[in-house]
């Protein structure tokens, strides 16, 4: 389920329209001091910037004297040359600040990502030099020893970090016949990162880590997210277990917490063990089948169970990725896998975040709770309103609960408008983010959750687990007192970098979709229209998932009206009309990767309303058609 995607978009009526349903996104850089990324242009006189935001209209001159050594397809930071410089006073007047990489890198997209959004992607001598001088915990410290306990990780293939391993058993404890015993081992990075250190300053600093197609920027180190806080394979590794106790329903009945050492029995991935459960196993999960991979799903069933007795929202809409070559070159765009595997694995870290949650709140102890409020009142409202018009009843924002959607979702799957309501209830839903003040977790319908499960790449489930090492008494790296103080401040920044990599992500997924479209100018494409605008339509095609726009100037010429609440576009004359989740066939007009703009014209629509005739409003004749009788009367004149 996603629940944070949201189109980030900033409007400014151009001048130059003739109504207020023709706008267009311009955002023209307007502090003299911003830095703006773009590739440079080589020319006479110095050399052309190219913006790699396509919200900059303009292109930007930089003399030869502030060039540097930039050559042409370099990508550069530039800065406004400041009055007194010698040179005529401009807005388009700049100067190269910074190289930021060759024109033939292969990783130059997600390059522009990563400056374009200034996340921090290298680490200080001194981060690095403190990584390289941590030593390995022992068993002396105190820890649980589960060497012996066959716990596994399961990851993607192309993983190099593995924090998290499982284990399952059947509770052997008589009040608990039925009952299941599971532990979910996580990385101990509390242990090694140490708050006020360089590691911690830089690991706060990111907030997390942050992935593109083509490369990962870690929260941390290499030192530590691929090798001390990576739980690999017949290696000893410090982690802090979870002990989880759920009944036959699946409910969790009790939990513990332990700082141990372990050793993973095996990696494995997720289309590995998918294999071994439907019966087509391996030389690695045959010997683990019955005593590991069997039991995780027994367990899991239980669980996948009670999930859906609670109602926890599943919105089913595609996700895709970019596949890259080591060129640094798209070689195609295909839909991201949702195994059972990924469900199992999903439904155990959820479980130990609400223990880590009820743990810390049970003991008053500081927490930082992943939160996810209601949707908001307008928003459910005019939601409620449309679907009603379609044959959907949704109760009223005030008594909205999770299941209540999950019934609409459950009863559009199989429909053809299954993805116009899927779109339409994702995007009532609010944002998650964190807080050390617990509103609970809209979602996953939980009344306590924390993210406890993944600190080699979130800076919350760092806090999280010092947290309990302070409050369980576990030895040192535990939370000090200065840190729950600042809390607030702490949940505030996280949730900011969150977003910055989100956006990040999708802005760097548009210019590689857009550089894998860029040799299918003028090619034809069947789509659906993902969002419907007063500026035009935003389409997404259906095989690569491209998302673009089809400006309003391009549809047929007519004075449109937009209904927001109805997500429609419809035109006043003709009748045409352009809605939510509409099949389109579309022309590619444009692909540029280097700003991932995609635009598209609409050349067949799937609804035949959409073509239009001239129509007359309460008898009247139509505006065509009136001028059509003037200029008869004219000519007869």
């Amino acid at each position: 389920m996603t629940l944070n995607k949201k189109r980030y978009t900033k409007k400014r009526a151009n001048k130059n329209t003739l109504s207020k349903t023709r706008q267009v996104e311009t955002v023209e850089p307007d502090d003299p001091n911003e830095r703006i990324i773009g590739v440079f242009k080589d020319c006479k006189d110095g050399g052309i910037i190219i913006p790699t935001d396509r919200k900059i209209k303009d292109d930007f001159f930089v003399p030869r004297k502030f060039a540097g050594k930039a050559h042409d397809g370099d990508l550069v930071a530039v800065e406004r040359i400041p009055p007194g410089s010698g040179y005529p006073r401009s807005r388009n007047l700049v100067k190269i600040s910074a190289h930021l990489g060759k024109k033939n890198d292969p990783r130059l997209i997600s390059l522009i990502a990563i400056h374009s959004h200034s996340i921090p992607d290298k680490f200080s001598k001194d981060t690095l030099k403190e990584a390289d001088n941590i030593k390995e915990p022992t068993l002396s410290g105190g820890r649980e020893d589960l060497r012996s306990i066959p716990l596994i990780t399961i990851d993607g293939a192309d993983a190099r970090d593995f924090d998290d391993a499982v284990f399952a058993e059947p509770d052997i404890h008589p009040a608990n016949a039925g009952g299941w015993h599971i532990i979910v081992a996580i990385a101990d990075v509390s242990y090694y990162v140490r708050r006020e250190s360089a590691l911690d300053k830089t690991a706060f600093e990111r907030g997390n880590s942050t992935y593109f197609a083509d490369r990962v920027v870690p929260m941390l180190p290499e030192r530590l997210s691929n090798d001390l806080c990576s739980l690999k394979p017949k290696v000893e590794r410090a982690c802090l277990a979870c002990h989880l106790w759920i009944d036959k329903d699946g409910k969790l009945i009790a939990h513990k917490f332990t700082r141990g050492l372990m050793r993973s029995a095996a990696r494995l991935t997720y289309e590995e063990v998918e294999n071994a459960h439907k019966g087509y196993p391996d030389a690695i999960t045959g010997a683990l089948f019955e005593t590991v991979i069997k039991p995780l799903y027994k367990a899991y069933d239980l669980l996948k169970r009670a999930r859906s007795l609670r109602g926890a929202i599943e919105i089913d809409l595609p996700e895709r990725k970019a596949l890259i070559n080591e060129k640094g070159i798209v070689t195609s765009i295909v839909p991201c896998q949702r195994l059972e595997s990924h469900q199992l694995v999903e439904e155990f870290m959820i479980l130990a975040n609400v223990a880590a949650a009820e743990t810390l709140e049970g003991k008053k102890a500081p927490c930082l709770y992943r939160v996810h409020d209601k949707p908001a009142f307008d928003r459910i409202e005019s939601t409620r309103t449309f679907l009603k018009e379609i044959g959907y009843s949704l109760p009223k924002a005030e008594n909205l609960h999770p299941k209540n959607i999950n019934r609409i979702l459950t009863l559009s799957a199989n429909k053809p408008d299954k993805e116009l309501v899927h779109t339409l209830l994702l995007r009532t839903q609010s944002t998650a983010n964190y807080s050390p003040d617990n509103i609970g977790h809209f979602g996953l319908a939980l009344e306590k959750y924390a993210h406890f499960t993944s600190p080699i790449r979130r800076y919350a489930d760092l806090v999280v687990h010092r947290s309990l090492v302070k409050s369980h008494k576990l030895g040192i790296g535990g939370l000090e007192n200065s840190e729950a103080e600042t809390l607030n401040e702490t949940a505030d920044h996280i949730s900011i970098t969150e977003r910055r990599s989100m956006l990040a992500e999708r802005d760097s997924m548009d210019r590689f979709t857009a550089q894998y479209l860029s040799n299918n100018v003028g090619d034809e494409f069947k789509g659906k229209i993902g969002t419907v605008t007063h500026f035009g339509l935003f389409v997404t095609l259906d095989e690569s998932g491209a998302d673009g726009l089809v400006p309003i100037r391009s549809l047929p010429r007519d004075y449109y009206v937009h209904d927001e609440e109805r997500h429609i576009l419809t035109g006043n004359k003709y009748g045409r009309t352009y809605r939510l989740s509409q099949p389109v066939v579309v022309c590619l007009l444009e692909a540029n990767p280097m700003c991932g703009k995609i635009t598209f014209k609409i050349i067949e629509t799937g609804d035949r309303k959409s073509k239009g005739t001239p129509r007359s409003h309460s008898g009247k004749k139509s505006l065509g058609k009136r001028r059509k009788d003037k200029n008869k009367k004219s000519r007869r004149k």
